[in-house]
């Protein structure tokens, strides 16, 4: 691959991943100190990328295949999420406010297919080299956390700045996308797919195996703690008197950059199951970290819990996505992996925005305070039954992993 091209899909990924980054991250604090949203409301605008993620599969599998070629839709998408972005800080009502972004996040949501699809077009080994672009995703995400507190200097009462960034960056993809080298469309993609296949039921084959069915039901049941560390965490750590919260936050996509070199040593060594128990077990500690930590003398427990995100993130989701393929067959490895990420980030989030927006407006003691030890309990208790159930259940399948 010219080094153009690289370059071209390195700053492609940046962009794709910094405009979401940064306002994904902070939106709790901004939804409760400027639209004074209750938990529910925060949960439930939460959910809307996860309506989307189950959403977008039809719109890149029925509308992009047939009408558009791949680069010009993400230009056309991102135009769009764009214009969106920058009119949501405009809105004062927080119910208008989750139906505009449920809006952008259909927009926004097929850009992540597409922005891989428009990489692997271009790339000759997939395995070897996309990780090395992949990688300026979480760079792009790392910068928008940074930004946050030491550029832009953007602080709880007017986090709306947020999405003007976000949608400046993102009309400028826009443009930048158009001198993308060409993505042709697949040919397993073109003209017509059945319904079937869209939503990955050529998969379910796997649902043979006792040990994928349970892997399957614990990664969307872990995917419910996991909303409340996206929607929450910002907004717990500004309560709590953490400075520079936003740029804090960003150390934990450089503990996933580190974690993930490391997958292929660790997966040797502990193999698929462990690996996963150990990402649960990170999961547990992150939110006793929260529950117990502090702005003070206890302010490690916070850093610490920020920087599990990497094995709580690599070992249990990647090394989650690495055993989906070793257990499909290549005929219907892509639908697996598609039948997974719509169950896990669409359903498993989906139901973790809502419990997390309920758990939080319980906790309330007024809009901009919560009693957080009694929030952070819940996700632990959650990943704790998930943990005990896998372990007793879950035995590795008969394929060799990294062996």
């Amino acid at each position: 691959m010219k080094l153009n091209t690289r370059l071209q899909l390195s700053v492609m990924m940046l962009f794709q991943f910094f405009i979401w980054g940064i306002w994904y991250v902070t939106m709790g604090t901004y939804l409760a100190n400027s639209l004074k949203a209750n938990g529910l409301q925060i949960g439930a605008a939460y959910g809307m990328m996860a309506v989307a993620t189950i959403i977008s599969p039809f719109i890149t599998g029925i509308i992009a295949d047939r009408f558009f070629a791949p680069k010009k839709l993400f230009a056309l998408l991102h135009l769009a999420g764009g214009i969106v972005l920058l009119f949501i800080p405009r809105i004062t009502e927080v119910y208008a406010f989750n139906w505009i972004l449920l809006v952008y996040a259909l927009l926004y949501a097929p850009t992540l297919a597409l922005s891989s699809g428009i990489a692997f077009a271009q790339l000759e080994n997939i395995e070897k080299s996309f990780a090395g672009i992949r990688v300026f995703g979480t760079i792009g995400w790392i910068i928008a956390g940074i930004s946050i507190d030491l550029i832009f200097n953007i602080g709880p009462e007017n986090m709306g700045t947020t999405f003007t960034i976000a949608g400046i960056a993102s009309i400028l993809l826009s443009f930048f996308s158009m001198y993308l080298p060409d993505a042709p469309v697949s040919e397993a993609l073109k003209p017509v797919k059945p319904a079937s296949s869209i939503i990955g039921s050529e998969a379910f084959v796997l649902f043979r195996s006792r040990s994928f069915t349970v892997f399957f039901i614990a990664s969307i049941l872990v995917c419910i703690p996991l909303s409340f560390y996206y929607s929450l965490t910002n907004q717990f750590l500004n309560e709590a008197g953490v400075n520079d919260a936003a740029s804090k936050m960003a150390l934990g996509q450089f503990s996933e950059a580190v974690f993930i070199v490391l997958i292929p040593f660790f997966m040797r060594r502990w193999g698929i199951k462990w690996m996963i128990v150990a990402g649960m077990v990170a999961w547990i500690a992150r939110f006793l970290f929260f529950r117990f930590g502090d702005a003070g003398a206890n302010s490690w427990m916070f850093l610490t819990g920020i920087l599990l995100h990497g094995i709580c993130y690599d070992f249990f989701f990647v090394a989650g996505q690495i055993y989906t393929d070793s257990m499909a067959d290549v005929k219907y490895r892509n639908a697996a992996q598609g039948m997974i990420t719509m169950a896990t980030y669409g359903l498993g989030m989906w139901i973790g925005s809502l419990l997390s927006g309920y758990v939080a407006k319980r906790a309330a003691i007024s809009v901009t305070e919560h009693h957080w030890a009694a929030v952070w309990t819940v996700p632990a208790i959650i990943t704790s039954v998930v943990l005990l159930l896998f372990i007793l259940f879950f035995k590795v399948g008969k394929k060799p992993m990294l062996a």
